[in-house]
């Protein structure tokens, strides 16, 4: 046997067993503290990893002293949610890959109440027997928007598919090609009208499409007509599209119906907060329109949903639809929707209430003293930076108000010791990660999405980050 061969078999009888590291005091106490399937996985992958090391010809820590930290931390991995809260300091408000809207505390509340018991979910109280999960955000829905009817699944894509699985299954849906965008995730109208069953039919350019370019496309085989709202993207320069208006007036009197895709969902008119490109549900439901489809978790502020709403003979037929209940959502969503819509019964309690609203129309002061707040008490610290307070602009995200800006503030961090990425990095990977954005040399903490509470929790991680060797 080589030198190297009997180096690494010598190395390897040292590693601990399994057995000798769950009988320690050690062990004995993670037992006590932690399932034991936990424990014997943490053990099993850290043994694993030193023997790995000796394999490939490394020093591995292989005495019982220095592999104990090690087990320590991965019984702490594997014990943690793998999905948890984070501080969003993007400024980004309804950030997608951070969960989009925040919920309102009266819907965290009512889904707290709901959930920790039995509930009427599909039991009418009134009638006593089984009910329709639909009737709870129902009425509110027709209330608030003046609508038909209504319906929620569980997300605006599934209720795009739904319905023109419903309305149009094999038949042809007549959109403009400038509307033929990408929802996001890689789901694309196109390909959500593929799978439907629904077939597509085109009409005009990118960026011109003209009443005639409908009217001259409806046929024997039109099912529906499609127009898809610029939610999540903007072709500027010499453009022109249809209104919704007037596809109504065709739709009528083709006997075609008409379904808008709004993407966003706004319900209330933001004209006021300097906002002009993003039209409520109530202003297109008052066009006449068929169908309007619309999501949950973007301007709306409540879960993640799709919400169809318009004619009562239309939504009645989409809710028979088999695969409805494929894409029904659960009492929780039912509970959170249910709680956000009624904060809208009064517009301006909603726009205070609701975190996504309040967020992206806060008063640029109120950021300046937040981000100020926040850089005093990392100045407190002695954290070893450059820190100051500068103006900034934020966007809403999620596909929403394109090309909306809004002015804010951040706290501008130049660490001192580290780089401005392995800051970055320290941020993100810890117990309470913080998600930050880079700008040149600077890491920076922007006051629109860090809210009040945070500030002692984030000074304290933030400091402990950049003082860390």
């Amino acid at each position: 046997m080589s030198k190297k061969k009997d180096e690494q078999s010598t190395l390897l009888s040292r590693l601990p067993s399994v057995d000798e590291i769950l009988k320690g005091p050690e062990g004995s106490a993670w037992l006590r503290s932690f399932p034991r399937a936990i424990v014997l996985q943490a053990v099993r992958d850290v043994i694993a990893g030193e023997r790995q090391k000796i394999l490939d010809g490394k020093k591995p820590g292989s005495s019982l002293a220095k592999l104990l930290p090690d087990i320590a931390g991965q019984i702490r991995a594997l014990s943690s949610y793998n999905l948890m809260q984070v501080i969003n300091a993007t400024g980004i408000v309804l950030h997608t890959n951070l969960g989009r809207a925040v919920l309102s505390e009266r819907a965290l509340e009512n889904v707290l109440a709901v959930s920790r018991g039995y509930s009427n979910l599909e039991y009418d109280l009134e009638a006593g027997k089984r009910g329709k999960r639909h009737v709870h955000t129902g009425r509110i829905l027709r209330q608030l928007l003046g609508a038909e009817d209504a319906l929620i699944v569980n997300n605006n894509a599934a209720a795009v598919f739904l319905s023109l699985n419903t309305l149009a299954k094999d038949r042809e849906v007549i959109v403009s090609r400038g509307e033929l965008v990408e929802i996001g995730g890689s789901f694309r109208v196109p390909d959500v009208m593929t799978a439907s069953g629904a077939i597509l039919r085109e009409i005009g350019t990118t960026n011109k499409t003209h009443l005639h370019d409908y009217s001259g496309a409806v046929s024997e085989k039109t099912g529906l007509i499609l127009k898809v709202h610029q939610s999540n993207y903007k072709v500027i320069g010499f453009t022109e599209d249809v209104p919704i208006s007037e596809l109504v007036r065709l739709g009528n009197d083709q006997g075609v119906p008409v379904m808008y895709d709004l993407g966003s969902g706004n319900l209330i008119d933001l004209k006021p907060y300097g906002i002009h490109t993003e039209p409520s549900v109530q202003e297109i439901l008052r066009s006449g329109v068929d169908i309007i489809t619309f999501s949950g978790d973007k301007l709306l502020g409540g879960p993640q949903g799709g919400i169809i709403v318009g004619k009562k003979d239309l939504i009645e037929r989409i809710r028979k639809n088999p695969l409805a209940r494929a894409v029904r959502v659960d009492k929780m969503t039912i509970a959170a929707f249910e709680a956000t819509l009624m904060e809208y019964l009064d517009p301006d309690e909603a726009m205070k209430n609701i975190p996504v609203l309040n967020m992206l129309f806060q008063p640029v002061e109120s950021l300046r003293i937040r981000a100020r707040k926040l850089a005093a008490g990392l100045r407190k610290q002695g954290s070893p930076a450059a820190i100051s307070v500068i103006k900034d602009v934020s966007k809403a995200g999620g596909g929403s108000l394109p090309d909306a800006t809004f002015d804010t503030y951040a706290v501008s961090i130049v660490p001192l010791n580290i780089s401005v990425n392995d800051l970055e990095k320290r941020l993100r990977s810890g117990s309470r990660p913080v998600i930050a954005r880079i700008r040149e040399d600077a890491l920076l903490l922007d006051a629109r999405t860090v809210r009040n509470n945070e500030i002692p929790l984030l000074v304290e991680i933030v400091s402990t980050a950049l003082s860390k060797a």
